[in-house]
């Protein structure tokens, strides 16, 4: 075959693709679209024509209902944002995504369950809450810290000059090792962190918002932990060290600074974010298994994604992005439409978003953070 004819050929390929991908483009755009129009319809009468023909029980939701579901998705999104941060970071400073990830924030609710559960069997969680919860915090960044930094010096820095695909594969593997590891140590079975408080679980009214306090507490803290975060890497020397050895690590080594040790240092703060974000998951949904890692690491990555992966800033906006799409968009978009079992579809929404990104702005919503040899 000619030159001239695998070029055409190559082309009309390519044509085709463009083709399909700009019908995803006008289909995912025109049912976002459709759904705020018939959603909009539905608040003003719940009984107009579209409704009765897609939805016939359609009632609309209320403003205390739409906050309800916008203070879920904040603190969920929050969450994703604390373990999408270790993915942004390991990402920036080495060029791969830590599938292991998801295992670090799984390793720091464990430790918070265990820790809770000797708290309580001997009374200090009811009569000092404050205090346990302190001591179950610092453990479970010290544990999921020390896993990160395990992890990146045995399964890691081995293969660091080797093929990208190599380390992505061996991630997917500690990933295997950690659940199953869990798993032989305390079982299948789902562990349950005791009774929180009531002052801490009971509702309370922030600006017209009803918010339980386990959620407030989940916003506080992801809120404070991100302008830590952001202290660390952009006013101290460690902070700058890790910017200069994400942007090129040899001129880095050149300029005397210690790449080892900065590498290791990015896996342990992303650690401590991890731990940081277990316990609030632990404490908000109160139930931990081996795979509870799984579902929350994917979406974190996706979260990264949508963001600008190496990005840390889009990391925790990617995630409350995320969160917010995966709490509003099936009861605002999804439900006017009459699609079925709406509060099933959160992962289905989740990852649509992620398509939508990559379909409209492939560097995510604040662009990557590259090293040069990337960006080369």
């Amino acid at each position: 075959m000619s030159t001239h004819a695998l070029t055409t050929k190559s082309a009309k390929r390519l044509a085709a693709v463009d083709r399909f991908l700009t019908f995803i483009r006008v289909f995912l755009v025109a049912l976002i679209v459709v759904g705020l129009l018939a959603f909009v319809w539905q608040q003003i009468d719940a009984d107009n024509p579209f409704a009765r023909w897609r939805n016939p029980d359609a009632r609309g939701l209320t403003g205390d209902q739409f906050k309800g579901l916008l203070i879920s998705g904040l603190s969920q999104g929050s969450m994703y944002g604390l373990i999408a941060l270790g993915y942004s970071m390991v990402y920036g400073v080495l060029g791969f995504i830590n599938f292991a990830h998801g295992e670090v924030f799984m390793v720091g609710a464990m430790t918070g369950f265990i820790a809770s559960e000797k708290f309580a069997a001997n009374g200090m969680w009811e009569q000092n809450f404050v205090l346990c919860l302190l001591l179950i915090v610092l453990m479970a960044v010290f544990f999921s810290t020390f896993t990160a930094v395990l992890m990146e010096r045995i399964a890691y820095r081995p293969l660091r000059n080797s093929p990208r695909l190599i380390p992505l594969i061996t991630s997917i593997g500690v990933s295997f090792f950690i659940q199953n590891f869990v798993l032989g140590l305390f079982g299948p079975a789902s562990k349950s962190y005791p009774r929180l408080p009531d002052w801490l679980s009971k509702q309370r009214s922030i600006l017209t918002f009803e918010i339980a306090g386990t959620r407030l507490l989940v916003l506080v803290v992801a809120a404070v932990s991100m302008v830590g975060l952001w202290y660390v890497v952009e006013r101290t020397k460690t902070g700058k060290a890790m910017r200069a050895v994400a942007e090129d690590k040899e001129i880095a080594a050149l300029m005397g600074i210690d790449v080892n040790r900065t590498i290791v240092t990015t896996f342990a703060v992303g650690g401590a974010m991890a731990g940081i974000g277990g316990i609030l998951w632990g404490l908000m949904f109160r139930s931990v298994t081996h795979m509870t890692g799984f579902l929350p690491g994917v979406k974190a990555f996706t979260a990264a994604v949508v963001g600008g992966i190496g990005n840390i800033g889009g990391a925790m906006a990617g995630g409350i992005s995320l969160g917010s799409a995966e709490s509003i968009a099936p009861m605002v978009i999804l439900e006017p439409l009459g699609v079925p079992g709406v509060s099933q579809l959160k992962d289905a929404v989740a990852f649509t978003v992620l398509v939508l990104v990559l379909l409209f702005k492939p560097s995510g919503l604040f662009g990557e953070r590259l090293s040069a040899e990337d960006r080369a």
